[in-house]
């Protein structure tokens, strides 16, 4: 192993060239063709997925073990070099970036399931995992991870950002099925955060701690998740509204009478004209909800039947549901293509998505509020949402090369926010903080509460090379 002496201070900014040379050799004489530095790659490496300018890293390097990321880790902080980690790319608010140079470590080759423990319901995994790959290894088990971003992210991605997604309404988010972490410092330890017990008093929550920092505080490489058991039956159908209030309103009383729906989503027309050119559906152009409910064969057809008989009092109508695997399956893929749908609407344009979460007392509210913006604004910005939490998306298609529709689109963004702040929500229900909403976290949390996240950071991190440039300033 090739040791590299650390300097007396941090270096100020990015490293020079001469560092990253030498901290190039240094991993490529360990890691190898591991070792990337071509500009196609660190560009992929860098944030793609909306108008965050893309801001590569130096080099890219994909480890294969705890150990290797450990090693990686260590090199990079005896020359003060950043670290940004790197699932699958599919982060929505600047996370990969790095603004300061530095080196990009891809766990995508990190891809071992440890262990399932079907008798405890959980499981041990290595971040490279993704969603998808992790359920379909279970499939046999009678078990599922039920987190479901859209995205087939990775499980280290997911829980780097915390993410939720269409089962948060039932089953959580990402910090409710995390049980432990394996973590590397920005030292180069290893530190286990938990234990796979199912509740635990002994000490300050760690695993907490670390579940949507953004790789700011450590990088993940093991995860224990809870899982659960595969519904015996599942009920899931459409309902289309005459307006969002009605839909929304619909929602809450849903919510409010207690019937356990495991997703209810939220479509409006922009939306769902999207979808019907993209998946061929024959949908009406009216804001719809998508919704399904796990059970018993009994108890999901009393759930979806009670659904519709609360949807018609709020006008709502075409209600259809089914238990069929493959018709669910449709629908669901068709909500999980919305945002490469939505770019149908645009060729050309620019997808800038963006999350919010109120209350869902405040849902109406605030989806109308939406769309009088939008039609203010004179955006083309289709609306789709997690609505059983709250939580809804707007993706406006933003034609970059025209400077005053960009500057309309940003002032919508930002009062999209504010809106969601004055009616007691939050900037982001699921997309994180990366670069893109750090302008928002003193407004949300106060002065206070960001300068003990900047405490936390600095006593963690005091060099500041875990993914610099995120969350808070430091």
């Amino acid at each position: 192993m090739t040791v590299i002496h650390a300097k007396s201070s941090p270096a100020p900014g990015r490293p020079d060239a001469a560092t990253i040379e030498r901290l190039s050799l240094a991993l490529t004489r360990r890691f190898g063709n591991r070792v990337i530095s071509s500009l196609a790659v660190r560009e992929q490496h860098g944030h793609t997925t909306t108008w965050i300018p893309n801001q590569p890293p130096d080099l890219v390097v994909l480890p294969e073990t705890t150990a290797e990321v450990a090693e990686i880790v260590r090199l990079c902080a005896a020359e003060r070099v950043p670290v940004i980690p790197f699932g699958t790319g599919t982060s929505l608010e600047g996370h990969l970036n790095a603004p300061l140079g530095g080196v990009s470590v891809d766990t995508s080759l990190m891809k071992r399931i440890v262990a399932i423990h079907p008798e405890d319901l959980d499981c041990v995994v290595e971040p490279g995992v993704t969603r998808k790959e992790l359920n379909e290894h279970l499939r046999d088990t009678g078990l599922f991870f039920p987190i479901d971003p859209g995205a087939d992210a990775s499980i280290g991605g997911m829980t780097a950002t915390r993410a939720s997604g269409t089962n948060a309404v039932r089953y959580g988010t990402m910090k409710d099925n995390v049980l432990a972490l394996t973590v590397v410092t920005p030292s180069g330890e290893i530190v286990r955060t938990g234990t796979r017990a199912r509740k635990s008093s002994a000490g300050y929550d760690l695993t907490r701690l670390f579940v949507g920092s953004e790789g700011t505080l450590g990088i993940v490489t093991e995860i224990t998740l809870k899982l659960h058991g595969i519904p015996e039956a599942i009920s899931a159908g459409i309902c289309s509204f005459p307006s969002v209030k009605n839909a929304c309103d619909a929602v809450i009383a849903t919510i409010q009478s207690g019937l356990p729906v495991a997703r209810i989503e939220f479509l409006d027309e922009v939306q769902i004209r999207a979808c019907n050119a993209y998946s061929k559906l024959t949908l009406p152009e009216t804001p719809l909800l998508l919704f399904e409910f796990h059970g018993t064969d009994a108890g999901v057809r009393e759930q979806a039947e009670r659904f519709g008989d609360i949807a018609a009092e709020y006008g709502g109508s075409g209600f259809d549901w089914t238990t069929r695997a493959e018709d669910r399956s449709r629908l669901w893929q068709a909500r999980h293509d919305a945002y490469w749908a939505s770019l149908g609407l645009r060729p050309g344009s620019r997808g800038v998505a963006s999350d919010v979460c109120v209350p869902i007392s405040r849902l109406a509210e605030c989806l109308a509020e939406t769309k009088a913006d939008i039609e203010a604004t004179g955006l083309v910005a289709p609306i789709a949402g997690h609505v059983g939490d709250g939580n809804f998306h707007v993706m406006p298609l933003v034609a970059m090369e025209d400077p005053a529709e960009v500057e309309r689109a940003e002032g919508f963004m930002h009062r999209l926010v504010e809106r969601a702040m004055r009616m007691d929500g939050t900037c982001t229900g699921e997309h994180g903080v990366g670069q893109g909403k750090m302008k928002y976290l003193a407004a949300e949390h106060g002065e206070p509460a960001l300068a003990l996240m900047r405490m936390l950071k600095s006593a963690i991190d005091p060099n500041n090379i875990m993914n610099p440039g995120k969350i808070v300033a430091a």
